[in-house]
């Protein structure tokens, strides 16, 4: 199985966006990772779709929008339209999600659902006929550089069970505390994409990092 790594730029520094961006585009990841937050959902503020649509221009890699927001049908449009190439959105979300899903296929996206580790995991069973991939939190969603939550392991594995049973041709993504060793923790139970925020930036050289980093799986 071969195995994806999405950078999140929320690891690095917004003043040297530009470099990343052709460091990440250098590298091995075939994902770029895009933390949308609120500061309502979560609470924390990042940056919205003009943001997204200004580095679409550098990129051609997948850009891979997670929205840790409220109000998420109000504000797709404007997601949709910013060159995103997968959008999820939280299935926590005071939303008719099944709507949300539709709107984001339609409007020629792909579609995720992303899960709190607090939600069991059989909240997202109903939809997982309907989309591309399900972001299973392993931190608490909105801040970059916590620790790995173990006790999310046993919520991968039921998840890729239900999808290889059923299946579905459904990607398996984490995010939240991914390094060399819960990666591979990740991954063995079942997932296929690694978000990598602080730990990718904190290594010094953002190409050489990523590459070990997929190098370790593929």
């Amino acid at each position: 199985m071969s195995v994806k790594i999405s950078p999140s730029i929320l690891g690095g520094t917004f003043s040297n966006m530009e470099k990343i961006i052709s460091d990440i585009n250098k590298s091995k990841a075939e994902y770029i990772h895009f933390d949308v937050m609120d500061g309502d959902f979560v609470p924390n503020l990042t940056f919205g779709p003009k943001f997204i649509s200004e580095l679409r221009n550098f990129s051609d890699k997948i850009f891979d929008i997670h929205l840790m927001i409220n109000r998420v049908e109000k504000f797709l449009d404007e997601y949709i339209n910013a060159g995103s190439d997968i959008i999820t959105f939280h299935c926590e979300v005071n939303e008719d999600l099944k709507e949300i899903i539709t709107k984001i296929k339609k409007g020629g996206v792909k579609c995720g659902l992303a899960i709190k580790p607090k939600t069991p995991w059989t909240e997202i069973k109903p939809y997982l006929n309907f989309i591309d991939q399900i972001i299973i939190m392993t931190v608490e969603p909105g801040f970059g550089g916590q620790e790995f939550m173990n006790d999310q392991v046993d919520k991968i594995k039921n998840i890729s069970d239900y999808v290889k049973t059923n299946k579905l041709n459904v990607n398996i993504e984490i995010d939240g505390g991914i390094n060399y060793k819960t990666g591979k923790i990740c991954v063995d139970a079942g997932a296929n994409i690694l978000v990598a925020g602080s730990f990718l930036f904190n290594q010094g050289d953002l190409i050489t990092a990523t590459n070990k980093l997929s190098d370790n799986f593929n």
